[in-house]
């Protein structure tokens, strides 16, 4: 069964909907903090949302969205949600450190030759050797501790707010951390 979001960032409000809209009624474009869905919401009437608001959008606990129109893809986000993506991806992954930490702690070999922290921008084999050297030597325990201890590694937290835009683009042969886009959405016309 398709896991739903509960909660979402908001990373675009248009009071007066999109200008290609007939109906000029409020719009919103969301990210789930749980596995990053791009969504686009009409808010309730009276009820203005602000960037960088996280907001219920579960069935039963909305309080600022009325309905969730859909899922969208990354194309189609406005200029201004595609400008806030990096900032909405960092505010999920530092809310939810602990699961991101883990990952670097976890994760494993995907093929013989590719593992999933190779797939991070900017990780080598080098970066790759060293976090796991670390790693056996003792977990890490947050995102500031990965950076202390692997001094090579660039912003842990940045790296993964460039996979996850990554793969919200789409086009991946792996997907870490976005529920992929379904195939039937895939074909353009």
């Amino acid at each position: 069964m398709l896991q739903l979001e509960e909660k979402a960032v908001v990373i675009d409000y248009l009071p007066l909907g999109k200008s290609t809209d007939m109906t000029k009624q409020p719009l919103a474009q969301l990210l789930g903090t749980s596995y990053f869905t791009l969504l686009e919401a009409t808010p309730k009437p009276e009820t203005s949302l602000s960037i960088a608001e996280t907001v219920n959008v579960g069935k039963d606990n909305r309080d600022k969205v009325d309905h969730i129109k859909g899922r969208i893809s990354y194309d189609q986000l406005t200029t201004g949600a595609k400008n806030e993506l990096k900032n909405a991806i960092k505010i999920i992954i530092m809310s939810r450190e602990s699961d991101f930490v883990n990952f670097y702690n976890k994760s494993g070999a995907i093929t013989m030759r590719v593992n999933q922290l190779t797939l991070l921008p900017g990780i080598g084999k080098k970066h790759l050797e060293a976090i796991i050297a670390e790693r056996e030597r003792k977990q890490f325990e947050t995102m500031a501790d990965i950076a202390k201890r692997v001094s090579l590694l660039p912003d842990p937290a940045n790296l993964l707010v460039l996979r996850i835009e990554q793969e919200l683009r789409g086009n991946e042969n792996h997907y870490l951390f976005v529920r992929p886009p379904s195939q039937a959405r895939e074909h353009h016309f």
